[in-house]
């Protein structure tokens, strides 16, 4: 029996599925509202199953068949992109589609630098990137969702491998003003009674902790959030201090005011930021263009974010 149905059209109805609504989905996949909705009733009728149920109010809901289906044609484009791979890895050559995770902490600093650098060296490379948090990182890694993470050294499974680009040291971020920023460093036990503001994401919040715990101390956490932006808005505000390892090139908060970064001393391990992927990845030719590409980077001090300068320094 012949197919009548494209990979367009599957990915099409998997950004309806994903987003709700025909409106949304147009907005995300760059293709007009009709489009979509031709191709989704073509896909109904190749079927022979309705795939939504309309409601007016609430736009799109899947029925039961619309979700199994999703499910497979969610495959479908994976092998689909797979199969654009093995074409890559068997001709040489670095394109098709590369899929990049990046851990929520430090996602806006690092990650659109280096596709921007990739990309205008392998144009025939198409990236979609995700922002997630570690927990995420491993489970979209071992489902296939994404080809590779850009991440921290945080509990790393033994199923993945990760590549090491760059240590970087913890360091107190302050307010400018605050008692504490004229100091050259700085140790838990300076810390410990001082307003701390967490951010908080799986296993990052841990680590932060393992400094005071080290010592038999408890920080005195009076504020959480799992934006870094909100972190450090929050302390050039005057709600306290917080811990960091990624650091912006500039000290200013998002609102303007200025923040002081102060290194920690003792023994505080520093946590690398590295590359996370499954232990064949490197089979693939994009994928070994992409971590040679940010190991280049890291080896010319050329990522964001990253410096090897004492963060004493502006």
């Amino acid at each position: 029996m012949p197919i009548r149905y494209t990979l367009r059209q599957l990915e099409y109805f998997i950004a309806v599925g994903e987003a709700g609504s025909i409106a949304a989905a147009s907005g995300k996949v760059n293709v007009s509202s009709p489009s979509i909705s031709a191709a989704i009733s073509q896909l109904e009728k190749e079927f022979g199953i309705p795939l939504f149920v309309r409601q007016h109010a609430q736009g799109l809901a899947l029925t039961q068949a619309g979700r199994t289906m999703l499910e497979q044609a969610q495959t479908v484009l994976r092998e689909a992109e797979r199969l654009m791979n093995v074409a890559g890895d068997i001709s040489g050559e670095v394109r098709g589609p590369l899929a990049v995770g990046c851990l929520l902490t430090f996602a806006q600093m690092v990650l659109p630098s280096i596709r921007r650098s990739f990309e205008d060296i392998f144009p025939d490379v198409s990236m979609r990137q995700f922002e997630i948090d570690q927990a995420d990182i491993f489970s979209k890694i071992r489902r296939a969702e994404i080809d590779v993470a850009l991440t921290y050294d945080l509990d790393i499974p033994a199923d993945l491998r990760f590549v090491t680009l760059a240590k970087l040291p913890p360091y107190a971020l302050l307010p400018e003003g605050h008692p504490l920023a004229v100091h050259d460093t700085l140790s838990v036990t300076d810390l410990r009674d001082q307003p701390m503001v967490l951010l908080d994401l799986p296993f990052s919040a841990e680590y932060f902790l393992s400094a005071f715990n080290e010592h038999g101390l408890r920080p005195n956490i009076v504020e959480r959030t799992r934006d870094m932006s909100v972190m450090r808005g929050l302390v050039a505000n005057g709600f306290g201090y917080s811990i960091a390892n990624i650091r912006p090139s500039h000290n200013v908060s998002p609102d303007g005011k200025p923040l002081v970064c102060v290194p920690l001393d003792g023994a505080v391990r520093p946590m690398r930021i590295g590359l996370l992927m499954a232990p064949e990845a490197e089979s693939s030719s994009t994928i070994r263009a992409f971590v040679d590409h940010c190991a280049d980077l890291a080896a010319h001090q050329a990522l964001p974010g990253v410096h090897t300068a004492p963060v004493s320094q502006s």
